[in-house]
């Protein structure tokens, strides 16, 4: 922990002095607690320390076993630790230290590339074996950790973050128009490219193994969809959740300083806060203290939260720190954009940077928030279709009365209907009739209207492209969704950018709300236990019952983050409609800008405009040389 970086040479010939330490020192800020180097002629590996973990005070890494035949670097944790050291000591391994990357290792000499099911966790990692002339890489299931690459099919370097690869000399700095034509239509697709050619993302839950003849990445891990959870009443269904979720807070509350918590004043931060005092209160967390923050908004608009999370401060008796939101300026993007070579993120992430620095001020390594919860806890009406589907007609007639009892029977019809029957109709039968009544409407099928005729033809031709490979597997009808989610580059995306920021401030940033039990625990729960008729996360807000403050469980709505854009975008009107598209004609339509501005413009606009005006923004800083 917290940062990774190395070059092989698999033509042997040896790593030139300072290529590796100049890749270590480009990300420093992840090594507050050291930086390491391993170094063997042709192979050369770096590691960044973050000591999160009382386990991880006696962790050295690069990391060898006794001949050094393997060497290890890693960015991550074991979540399963107990588990998997009692596993490998009856496997008859020795173990020399209690540290995660001593399992890892361990795990890799007992099973080889087959051992990352045995791993529970959050990592990037990467294993040179030099018997085998091998470099086995991977990345945790859900994409906590980032890890990018560049193969050219002599030397594969890599690094937790982008920029050290831009910086070494035989990597070519030539923007990848299909990557930039996504997030210029906020419309991201990949998972596995960045915004150059040929620097490349290693996607979630795959792994790779880079020989002196190939790297190809491979999937290692998906949700079991044929998973059935051996209940017969919803409370058991419920009871199960809390469960689960009580042990992944437990499990990644694992931290020799106090742990900090965003608390948001939502029902999923509000949630982890709860459950991890709960914990405290039982001796069960595994950090020495808990420290809640919020984002002080103290105006009237929707992003103020503060009478919720306050609300969760006297439901528990405890003090939660009222940070102001961090409003930076232009420049601080884009110097971002410019010196990481990479996306700087979105003001609605970035206005945390305060919050962060408080927390890591306050002594803490680790930071809890509330990400995935709205992912695998939000539900849809397809409840309609899943339990047509399945014949489950009993629990249709449940459904709808539900759902007559709370919007009349009108309302419920519709619903059956749109999220029932049209919802099972083949694919092609579905696009005809949205075809057909949108033309019955007068209205159109949005298109990138920004953008310039070329870049719209390769945004084109590249989404067919992903959707025709995509393939969506699934058993019962609410799981069509969660794969979608799973497999979407805006979440993994964001993902990877809030990392980023939260490691500079000298944090470790954790998701409880993504354990693999959870995601899993997702898939094999029923859709009409996510929504039932006016309520959504509703396996969540029963699970809770007695332990979320009663203001906080019986809240519907959620925060609104538009004004931070604005208090930018609002002084960005010439940039926007006249200066980026002109310097920028290959990419933009200056018309077309104008118009996606003046959209923006209109004050019940709170959608796609923030999005992809602030994505044309950052992209522009980013590949401007």
């Amino acid at each position: 922990m917290s940062g990774i970086a190395g070059i092989i040479h698999f033509d042997g010939k040896p790593v030139e002095p300072g290529q590796v330490e100049a890749m270590t020192a480009a990300m420093h800020y992840r090594g507050p607690d050291g930086i390491n180097h391993w170094r063997h002629g042709n192979v050369a590996l770096g590691q960044c320390m973050l000591r999160t973990t009382p386990e991880s005070l006696e962790e050295t890494q690069p990391l060898t076993n006794e001949d050094e035949s393997l060497v290890l670097v890693i960015d991550g944790r074991v979540d399963n630790w107990k588990e998997l050291r009692r596993e490998l000591l009856g496997k008859g391994a020795v173990l020399r230290t209690l540290a995660d990357a001593e399992l890892v290792l361990r795990a890799y000499e007992v099973w080889g590339c087959d051992c990352l099911p045995h791993i529970d966790g959050d990592f990037a990692l990467l294993i040179w074996d030099a018997w085998r002339q091998v470099a086995f890489c991977a990345r945790d299931r859900i994409g906590n950790k980032p890890l990018h690459y560049h193969w050219n099919g002599r030397t594969l370097a890599f690094s937790s973050e982008l920029h050290p690869i831009l910086e070494l000399p035989w990597v070519e700095e030539r923007p990848n128009n299909g990557m930039l034509a996504e997030f210029l239509a906020w419309d991201v697709e990949s998972l596995n490219e960045t915004l150059w050619e040929g620097v490349m993302r290693l996607a979630p839950a795959h792994a790779m193994s880079v020989t002196s003849l190939s790297a190809c990445p491979k999937r290692y891990w998906t949700p079991d969809i044929y998973s059935k959870l051996p209940f017969t009443k919803d409370e058991e269904y419920f009871e199960r959740y809390r469960e689960l979720l009580t042990d992944s807070v437990r499990r990644l509350s694992r931290s020799h300083r106090s742990l900090a918590c965003e608390v948001s004043g939502g029902l999923d931060s509000s949630a982890l806060f709860c459950v991890a005092d709960q914990l405290r209160g039982a001796d069960q967390l595994q950090a020495p203290g808990l420290e809640g923050y919020t984002l002080a908004f103290m105006d009237q608009s929707e992003a103020n939260e503060m009478v919720y999370a306050r609300a969760v401060g006297t439901h528990l008796g405890v003090h939660i720190h009222e940070i102001p939101p961090a409003l930076l300026p232009l420049s601080w993007y884009e110097n971002n954009a410019r010196n990481y070579r990479d996306f700087a993120g979105f003001p609605n992430g970035a206005m945390s940077e305060n919050l962060w620095k408080r927390a890591s001020q306050d002594g803490s390594c680790v930071l809890f928030n509330g990400v995935g919860g709205d992912e695998w806890l939000s539900g849809s009406r397809t409840y309609y279709a899943e339990e047509l589907s399945q014949l489950h007609i009993g629990n249709l007639y449940k459904c709808l009365k539900a759902d007559i009892s709370a919007y009349g029977a009108g309302q419920a019809a519709t619903w059956l209907l749109r999220y029932g029957l049209f919802c099972l109709l083949p694919n092609v039968w579905q696009s005809n009739i949205k075809s057909i009544v949108r033309s019955m409407l007068g209205g159109e099928a949005v298109t990138p209207f920004w953008l310039a005729p070329q870049m719209q033809s390769v945004l084109t031709s590249r989404i067919n492209s992903t959707r025709d490979q995509r393939s969506v597997r699934s058993f019962i009808f609410g799981q069509h969704r969660l794969q979608g989610i799973l497999d979407n580059g805006f979440r993994v995306l964001g993902g990877e950018m809030t990392e980023r920021l939260v490691v500079r401030s000298g944090l470790e940033v954790r998701r409880p709300f993504h354990s693999v039990q959870l995601v899993d625990f997702a898939f094999a729960t029923p859709e009409r236990l996510r929504m039932s008729h006016k309520v959504n996360k509703y396996v969540h807000l029963e699970a809770m019952k007695g332990l979320l403050p009663q203001q906080i469980h019986e809240r519907r709505d959620k925060a609104e983050f538009s004004s931070v854009f604005r208090a930018q975008l609002d002084q960005m009107g010439q940039l926007m409609s006249e200066a980026i598209p002109q310097c920028r004609s290959e990419w933009l339509s200056v018309e077309g800008m104008r118009k996606l501005y003046a959209i923006y413009q209109d004050d019940t606009t709170k959608g796609f405009p923030l999005w992809i005006l602030w994505s044309v923004y950052m992209c522009h800083n980013v590949t401007k040389r």
